[in-house]
């Protein structure tokens, strides 16, 4: 500036003047912050008080930009900048006003200035009410909304001060104090000076529902899928491959076989270790143990001991292969197999099947399944079904719908709309499907099933439908079927007791009970006998 004034420094205040809108405020500021003088008043030119306006107006400098242009010029090429007569701005007569002020009255008012500017101190009555200007302070300040007005929800107070009611929040600026944190559930509300604490509010509603809402009277109630390891046989802790090796070779070694140490011994262990205990054998004697077993079991027993010993896919690929070989073909087999199994477990048994009998697993279903039912097991083999577990209700309408019309509301059935909607969708789409189709056509989808289709396609299709609805209740319903009358079909309780017994088996015993009043140990120990008994008992798990 070139003006040394007594008190602050110029660099010091001049931010702060200068943020007041009234030129006539400015020059009171100027005047009661640094403590002017008359005599030093007087010095301050009206070019001086131009530039430091100037220099402080954003887009100073010029466009031009440095070094400034000559004297006397212009970088647009018109007059000098600043001219050098400048227009008046209402400060001609300040010096001559100096000599009125008491500087006692005037740092009050300048305290009181600067409150306006930074909080909300500012006293009633200082200025009169502008028309269509900031409404009166509410008692308290800004902190806590008039009455009646809806109360703010969190957010950080605006640095230098609340706005008035109806404003939105000031914006931070660089530099500026750092906010205080949020409130957190479970932690009592912070406030700020000025400001009454926050009552208590109800939580909204989720962000997410679990499903949409539902445009009719009821909405259709899908029961809770149970995910984790339901299976009676898990890792067996402390686990020795070796060991197990050496008790498996001493069961099988000389004259006869010690078929209940096999029992305990692979019976207690996951597939995954029995895997390891193949090789560990093989290391250790040089020999390979399934051929071992196969030497030295029969019947039931040895078919139930070297499924247990295959990975899950590989069995479900032999199971496969035993089903569509030979004249007759069991079609429940297929049915059971690619119904039941996910998209993952599917596409490896696409490639371990191809790999083992170098046939595509589709090319085998076509060898040995005609018409609608073989489209439908060459869909369920994609392995492709939508995996997603959200609902959209539209969609499950629209699909109830073609449903209908491609079955009880028309002559004749669409098999391939059946085919598209039950092999594709998603298992809780599909459980939204089946429980809408009940309240709208007040008929349950299976019933419709059985009155639309017959034979194989009929039971494909029920299969699915009941593996989606309740996986568990699905495979007790097969082993009771297998168990019951005069003779037993060894090869379905074979399959299921081995390939469920790490993943439900648990529930299907809860099943079993539930919907036959009898626990399915009972029911294995009445219809099987010797070993093959004990090994099913074995992997059964225990009595309900």
């Amino acid at each position: 500036m070139g003006t040394d004034f007594p008190g602050k420094s110029l660099g010091g205040f001049c931010s702060s003047c200068l943020s007041i809108g009234n030129w006539l405020q400015r020059a009171c500021c100027l005047l009661i912050l640094c403590g002017v003088s008359n005599e030093a008043l007087q010095k301050i030119t009206i070019t001086h008080t131009f530039q430091i306006f100037a220099m402080s107006y954003p887009g100073y400098p010029t466009a031009g930009g440095y070094p400034p242009a000559d004297p006397g010029s212009s970088p647009w090429g018109g007059a000098a900048y600043p001219p050098s007569n400048p227009p008046p701005i209402g400060l001609e007569n300040v010096a001559s006003y100096a000599s009125q002020f008491n500087p006692n009255y005037m740092a009050g008012m300048a305290s009181s200035l600067a409150g306006t500017f930074g909080g909300t101190n500012v006293p009633q009555g200082t200025y009169p009410p502008t028309p269509g200007g900031y409404p009166p302070v509410p008692p308290g300040g800004f902190g806590q909304p008039p009455s009646g007005h809806q109360p703010s929800y969190g957010g950080y107070p605006p640095p230098g001060g609340n706005p008035p009611s109806g404003m939105s929040a000031y914006p931070g600026y660089p530099g500026g104090p750092m906010p205080p944190p949020m409130n957190y559930p479970g932690q009592p509300s912070a406030t700020y000076p000025g400001q009454q604490p926050m009552p208590d509010y109800p939580p909204g509603p989720a962000v997410n529902p679990s499903m949409p809402s539902y445009p009719g009277t009821t909405g259709p109630m899908v029961s809770p899928v149970t995910h984790g390891n339901r299976g009676t046989v898990t890792d067996a802790p402390g686990f020795d491959s070796l060991k197990d090796a050496e008790v498996l070779r001493k069961a099988m070694k000389g004259f006869g076989t010690d078929e209940q140490a096999i029992i305990d011994c692979l019976g207690s262990r996951s597939n995954k270790q029995r895997q390891q205990i193949i090789l560990s054998f093989k290391t250790a004697y040089g020999k390979d143990l399934i051929k071992d077993l196969k030497s030295e079991l029969s019947g039931n027993f040895e078919k139930t001991i070297l499924a247990m010993m295959k990975t899950p896919v590989m069995f479900d690929a032999y199971e496969i292969k035993e089903a569509i070989k030979g004249i007759g073909t069991d079609e429940n087999c297929l049915i059971e197999i690619l119904a039941s199994r996910g998209n993952e477990h599917i596409q490896e048994l696409n490639r371990v099947y191809k790999a083992e009998f170098k046939k595509t697993l589709e090319e085998a279903i076509k060898s040995d399944t005609s018409g609608h039912f073989q489209r439908l097991l060459i869909s369920l083999a994609q392995g492709n079904r939508d995996e997603s577990t959200t609902v959209d209700m539209s969609l499950v309408q629209k699909d109830v719908q073609e449903l209908y019309a491609a079955g009880e509301n028309r002559l004749g059935t669409d098999e391939s709309k059946f085919n598209a909607i039950l092999c594709a969708r998603s298992r809780a789409h599909l459980r939204a499907v089946f429980s809408e189709y009940q309240r709208m056509c007040n008929r349950d989808i299976e019933k419709s099933i059985c009155r639309e289709m017959s034979g194989d396609l009929e039971k494909g299709m029920l299969a699915i439908v009941k593996c989606l609805k309740n996986t568990p209740a699905f495979f007790a319903e097969r082993l009771q079927k297998a168990m019951k009358g005069a003779g037993t079909k060894d090869r379905t309780l074979i399959r299921i007791m081995v390939s469920r017994s790490e993943v439900d088996l648990l529930d299907i015993r809860a099943e079993y009970k539930r919907m036959y009043g009898k626990s399915l140990y009972t029911d294995i120990t009445g219809d099987t006998s010797g070993d093959y008994r004990k090994i099913l008992l074995k992997l059964c798990g225990g009595n309900d």
